[in-house]
């Protein structure tokens, strides 16, 4: 059975920065989608298996940052200059799909898989 176990979620300060780990059980393609109260789950970054691809939601790369530890066969999403609006519950999501294609990366049907998800709360 697939495990996703996310951490690093919290408090912080508007401009601050925070990173978020999601250790899987195995070695899949995995992501990250936020949902915030009242709006529909986003995606924020995808990475492929092998971790030479990547793939980001819309105004998401630049201050987001998605890398993967393969000898853990974990990811990370580095969230730099936070702001009021990045406050969500952050979800890490894994798929057994070895192609990558970009197209369908952002969609939530594609992961077979979810974490339990890791608030992230930022204030001014």
């Amino acid at each position: 059975q697939v495990q996703l176990v996310e951490s690093g979620g919290g408090l912080v300060q508007a401009g601050g920065s925070l990173r978020l780990s999601c250790a899987a059980s195995g070695w899949y393609t995995m992501a990250w989608f936020r949902q915030a109260p009242g709006k529909e789950r986003q995606f924020v970054a995808a990475i492929s298996r092998s971790a030479a691809y990547t793939s980001y939601g819309d105004n998401m790369e630049g201050r987001f940052t998605i890398s993967r530890n393969k000898a853990k066969n974990t990811i990370y999403l580095q969230m730099d200059n936070l702001t009021l609006e990045d406050t969500a519950v952050y979800y890490c999501a894994a798929d057994h799909e070895p192609v990558w294609a970009p197209t369908i990366m952002g969609r939530t049907t594609t992961y077979e898989y979810w974490g339990q998800g890791t608030q992230v709360t930022v204030f001014s």
